[in-house]
Parts: C-alpha cells; structure tokens; sequence
C-alpha cells in the first residue's frame, strides 16, 4: 500500500494543536464567569431599610471585594448606556421631526443631577425587590447610567445626522433594510465618536460614585459595599490615611480598566475610520493583539452568524432605510405629529401636577430664590467653560493630530479623566481651610476636575478623525499658522467641540451637587449656588424644594442648550461637517 502519509486531506482535516494563547483567553474567561457566580449571591442579600447599615467599614481588607462590586455596577451601566444610546439617537435621528421633542427630553434629562434621580427612583427600586439588596443595586446602577448615557447618546447622535450624503444614498440604492443600515452604516460610521465619549462618560460616572453607592435621600441613609462608599466613610471619619487607600486603589482600577479594556476598544475602533489614504500610525493595544491571535473569539462568535441573515428577512417587512414599504410620507408625518404631541401631554402633565405640589407646600416664592441661587452657578459653569475651551482645545488638537504623541499622552489623559476627582476634595478642602478661600470661588476649581475632560476627549477624538488625505492637503499646499488653525483645524474639529462643550456644560452643573457643598471631618464648606440648594434639600427629604431645584437647573440648562449651544450645533451640521 502506498503511503499516504503526506496526502493533504491528512494535514486539512487534522484538528489544530491548542496554542497556549487560546488558553490564556480560555482561562480569563473562565475565571470571569467563575468570579461572577461568586458575586452573584451578595447582590441578593438580605436587606430592610430600617435596619441597613449607614456606612460600610472602612477595613483595608475589604477594599478588593468593595473593588469587584464597584467595576460591576460600572460595567452594568455601560452596556444599559449603550442599548439606550442606539435607541434614542436612531428615533432622534431618523423619526421626521421626532428630535423637535426627543432632544429637549435629552437636554432635560442631562440637566437632572444624580440626586435628583436618586430621590426619585429609590423608594421605587426598593419596593420593587422587597426584603433584597437587588432593589438598592438598581438604583445605585440607575444612578451611574444617568451619569452615562446622556454624553453618548448625545455623541451617537452627531454622528448619525453628520453621515456623508454618499453613504445615505449608497444605503438607499443598495435597498438595505433598517436593520442592515444600522449595523452596517449607522453603528460603523459612529464607533469613534462613540467609544472616546463612551470612555469619557465612564470616567465620568466614577465621580458620581460615592453618591450612587452611599446615599443619603429623603432623611434615609444606604450604603452599598463599594469603592464610593468605603471614600465616603472614610472622609465622614476623617482619616486621611484611609482616604489614600481609597485613591491608590482607585488608580489601580482606572489603570487595568484602561488597560484591559478602553485602550482595546480605541484600538478596535480604528477599522472603522473612513478615509482615502492610510495614516502613518494607528493605535496599538497588546491586548487586542492577544485577542486576535486567539481563536476564542471566533469559536464564541460561530453560533451567531446564522442569526444575521434570519433578521434580515425578519426586519425587511418593516421597511427599507429609504422610508417604510406601505406608508405615504403624509401618514408618516400624522405619526410624527401625533407621537409629538402625546410626549407633550405627558410632559405638559407632569408639569401641572409638580407645580400644583410645590405651591402647596413651598408655594412658588421658592422659584424666585432657586432661580437667584441657579444665576451663580450658571456663573461658575460659563467660567469654567470658557476656561477649559482655552486651555483643552489646542492641547487636544495636539495630541489628536500627532500619532506619536496619542500613543504616550492618550492612557495619561485617560487615567486622569477616569479618576473621580472628588476623592480629592478631603484635600482640597483642607487648603481652602489653611489659606482662607471661599467655596464660592474654589467650587469652580472642583467642578472643572469632573467637567473639563468632556471638552478635552471631544477634541481628540475630532481631530484624530481628520481624514489623513486632508492633513497631507494642508501639508503639501504649506498652509500654516493661523491660517492653518482657521481654515482647517477649527472647522474640523467643531463639531466635536461643540459635543464636548454641551456635555461639559451639562456635566459642570451635575458637578455642582458635589462640588458646593465638601465635608470633611469637622469642616462644612458650603458655596452660594442651585447645587448646595439642591444637595442639603435632598439630605433633609424636602422634596418640594428638591422639585424646585431641578426645574431651575432644568431651566438654566435647557435655555443654554436652546438659545447657544443648539445653534452651534446646526451650524456644525450644515457647514462644518466632513
């Protein structure tokens, strides 16, 4: 018999060796899903309001489990962000006229601080899950969503109304269904913006943390095992030296999380840049290396693929990316303004019935000095943004610009973005104390810690989009100096500015429920301003005033959205969009 030893069907049908690589993957998968049965049942634990323990300990030998529930309700929250990101932005962006109600909601809701959620959806949670920590876990989760979502959805929205003209009528004509568009246009043509803000709303939230974790609502105190919690505690104390255990552990945790997973996500996300010549540089992650040399992902992924076709067809009958099959542009356009008007009376209804309690309680005399108290911290915030404009956006230009630079300078911008500033407070505070500075002025010091970052990563991400056949135009025609920053660099990066400068607003005021009013120890620091009103409102469970706090701010920030920052966007849209 001839040998067939060498035949190729031997070596085709011979089962690939594992790789030591595939283990690594396989293992750390393991180990995640072993580490959150373990986790599981803590969720669940026991838990009556009356009984509840105000503080956690503040034992160092806590903090790595404190650690574990912390990155949970984080990551928790970031994918209920992203699933309420793809919904509203799509319905804002491609329901005629559906954004004329759905973007004043979303300037609304950015305009609600996290206490402001918290004294509402508490009780709610609790009552949801009788007698279980799930309750209290969901409303702490819901807390760092809304410190999330509204930054992204914002981002995914820019994305979605700036597409090129060629793209759109390149769906249309190939007859993609809606469902095909998304995933094929709309979500493509929005990872970049998405993941830098993703990444900026993420270190965002840890500010929020302390507040979402130990909660003071409605003259009721809760703490959850936390990282926010064991800070709070530990300043409440005033123990410097646990506070600095909570800060080293926290840098820890923003580095891996960088690490292991922000700096992969950017890298994965360059596939995604639309531009007719290479850039000379990419970034790089090591860990996406690792993954893709893995066949681990691939073996997970091998029982989705048949599902792609099977929502193709299923989605087709509800129409193609051009318009819905069966429905006139005029019946399209009664839903509109029929969907218009029921979010209207709902809104309108609201509004009545809030009213109708303040006025029986506070009477609206309260509106007139909430509305005194919003003009100072609308102050703060204009300062605050003018200052952060100057300063972030050339250096965000510089380090978006250069791709050397970006490899070194975007994981110190991260980790700085991503570290909640108000862990410092305890140290800021007692400089306030030692050389007599009013919170009034140093309020604006510990806002822009958690709000100037938005403008900052905006501007990176607009100008590392800058389509590389541009930068080479510019270079080859010697355009330089200003005229290079006017004609060229600018225009490029509004857009993005005008993003972060909307969520940097936004986000300065929600700032300002803890950046008014610091306690450290013996020390009560309280500024003039809408958010110290709000805060010692909410400590004391004066909800009617807490009702009137949030309208004023709602107030403020949707008047600054409407009457500034909505026209800039529409001229970022119109003018300056690539």
């Amino acid at each position: 018999m001839a040998d067939t030893s060498g035949f190729p069907s031997r070596r085709v049908w011979r089962r690939p060796p594992s790789r030591w690589v595939d283990l690594v993957v396989a293992a750390a998968l393991v180990a995640l899903l072993y580490g959150l049965l373990r986790l599981a049942p803590s969720l669940n634990a026991p838990f009556l309001p009356n009984t509840a323990p105000k503080a956690v300990s503040t034992d160092p030998s806590n903090l790595p489990f404190y650690a574990v529930r912390s990155l949970l309700r984080m990551f928790v929250a970031l994918l209920a962000s992203v699933l309420f990101t793809f919904v509203y932005a799509t319905a804002a962006a491609r329901l005629r006229r559906a954004d004329k109600v759905l973007l004043p909601v979303l300037d609304i809701l950015q305009s609600v601080p996290v206490l402001g959620f918290l004294s509402v959806t508490v009780t709610a949670f609790i009552s949801l899950f009788p007698g279980s920590e799930l309750g209290l876990e969901c409303a702490s989760i819901f807390a760092i969503f809304t410190a999330m979502a509204w930054n992204m959805t914002f981002a995914f929205h820019a994305s979605l109304v700036s597409q090129p003209r060629e793209l759109d009528e390149a769906a249309r004509v190939m007859r993609l269904t809606k469902w095909q568009r998304f995933w094929q246009l709309d979500v493509p043509s929005g990872v970049i913006p998405l993941v830098w803000n993703g990444m900026m709303s993420f270190g965002g939230a840890w500010f929020f943390l302390a507040a979402s974790e130990s909660i003071s609502v409605l003259n009721h105190q809760f703490a959850l095992p936390g990282m926010g919690s064991y800070a709070a505690a530990a300043i409440a104390q005033g123990d410097l030296g646990k506070v600095g255990n909570a800060i080293a552990v926290m840098v820890v945790l923003v580095i891996g999380v960088n690490v292991l997973f922000w700096r992969p996500v950017t890298a994965w996300s360059e596939r995604f840049r639309v531009e007719e010549s290479r850039a000379a540089e990419h970034p790089r992650s090591l860990v996406l290396d690792f993954l893709r040399r893995s066949q681990v992902p691939r073996l997970l992924a091998r029982p989705l693929k048949p599902l792609w076709p099977v929502l193709d067809r299923l989605t087709r009958p509800f129409g193609l990316a051009q318009h819905a099959i069966g429905v006139s542009p005029a019946r399209e356009r009664t839903g509109d303004v029929f969907f218009a008007g029921a979010v209207s009376a709902v809104v309108a209804y609201g509004a009545w019935k809030a009213c109708t309690y303040v006025n029986a309680n506070v009477g609206f005399g309260a509106f007139g000095s909430a509305l005194a108290l919003g003009a100072a911290t609308f102050g703060r915030v204009v300062v605050l943004t003018i200052a952060a404009t100057l300063v972030w956006v050339p250096v965000g230009v510089w380090i978006g610009m250069n791709p050397r630079v970006t490899r070194f300078a975007q994981p110190v911008v991260q980790v700085l973005a991503s570290f909640p500033a108000n862990f410092l407070f305890p140290f800021a505070t007692a400089v306030f104390v030692v050389l007599g500075i009013s919170l009034n002025f140093g309020a604006i010091l510990l806002m822009a810690l958690g709000a100037q970052w938005y403008i900052l990563f905006n501007v990176i991400a607009g100008a590392s989009a800058i389509p590389s056949d541009l930068r080479e135009a510019m270079t080859t025609f010697r355009v330089s100096g200003w005229l290079r920053w006017r004609q060229f660099i600018l225009p490029a990066v509004f857009p993005s500015y005008v993003t972060g400068g909307i969520t940097a607003a936004g986000g300065a005021w929600n700032a300002s429920i803890v950046a008014e009013v610091v306690d450290y120890g013996q020390h009560h620091l309280a500024a003039t301003g809408l958010g110290a009103y709000i805060t010692e409102a909410t400590a004391t469970g004066n909800f009617p005033k807490i009702l009137v706090g949030i309208f004023a701010m709602s107030l403020y920030v949707v008047a600054a959205n409407r009457l500034f920052w909505r026209r800039l966007y529409r001229l970022a849209e119109t003018r300056y969009a690539l």
